[in-house]
């Protein structure tokens, strides 16, 4: 995908999850997010945003600590929450395509621009599956190529990372296949970080899960049940899976 691409879809997708928020009440419980209310996923989101623009507009090339959210609620927690998401979009539009700053998954992007527009892109459009569910609602479902995309990230970035804890003791394999777009990864599960390669690489699979790019995207993200009849083989495997491979 494009950067611009992922730059709409960002901007799309927080305005949604702020629409949804403010539909459901700052209060109210998020059923995707234990322990969590609205207010506590639009601090979190909102700092996100003002993080990741930070490293872009100021070309901050080693890590920083996480901006803490003010105590705000209701309409001005909403308020605050758009300004950072406006901040981010207009941010990643405006910055040079060279620019230079940290980055943190193992993949390699085309560039730390590119990194940082799908990264907040995945990371608001996720966010606001976790708005809906506040309120109530089933979720809009995202473009295929987005999905798969995302999945993408989810399985060859932040699960090939030293803190995944989706680990087997004995060598195990978990394909994944999308039924709408064509994409295949095989994940490679040991007492290590998993191991992802794109495509179906002949190995035999313990436990095969197929999908829609869509489902696959709210379901391996844990935002829906991994379980039914796209999961075959060992079942045991998508339970480890809902059980351990959340990020935070």
């Amino acid at each position: 995908m494009k950067i611009t691409e992922y730059v709409e879809t960002l901007a799309r997708e927080g305005e949604l999850l702020a629409e949804s928020a403010e539909r459901a009440g700052t209060d109210t419980p998020v059923p995707t997010c234990p322990g969590w209310r609205v207010a506590d996923l639009l601090r979190h989101t909102g700092a996100v945003h003002r993080w990741a623009a930070g490293y872009v507009r100021d070309a901050v090339v080693e890590p920083g600590p996480f901006p803490e959210a003010p105590e705000l609620a209701g309409a001005e927690l909403l308020a605050w929450y758009r300004e950072g998401h406006e901040a981010l979009v207009r941010t990643l539009t405006e910055a040079p395509a060279d620019v230079q700053c940290w980055t943190f998954l193992p993949t390699a992007a085309p560039s730390p621009l590119a990194f940082w527009a799908r990264r907040q892109a995945h990371e608001t459009a996720v966010h606001r599956m976790d708005a809906e569910a506040a309120l109530g609602v089933a979720y809009a479902q995202v473009a295929p190529e987005f999905a798969e995309d995302g999945v993408d990230e989810l399985l060859t970035g932040f699960h090939a990372r030293p803190r995944s804890l989706m680990r087997t003791q004995e060598l195990r394999v978990l394909r994944v296949r999308s039924a709408d777009t064509g994409a295949v990864w095989t994940v490679h599960l040991s007492p290590e970080p998993p191991r992802t390669v794109a495509g179906d690489t002949g190995d035999p699979a313990d436990c095969e899960v197929i999908g829609e790019a869509s489902w696959l995207y709210a379901a391996l993200w844990n935002r829906l049940p991994l379980m039914g009849p796209g999961v075959t083989g060992d079942e045991a495997l998508a339970r480890q899976w809902v059980e351990t491979a959340g990020i935070g």
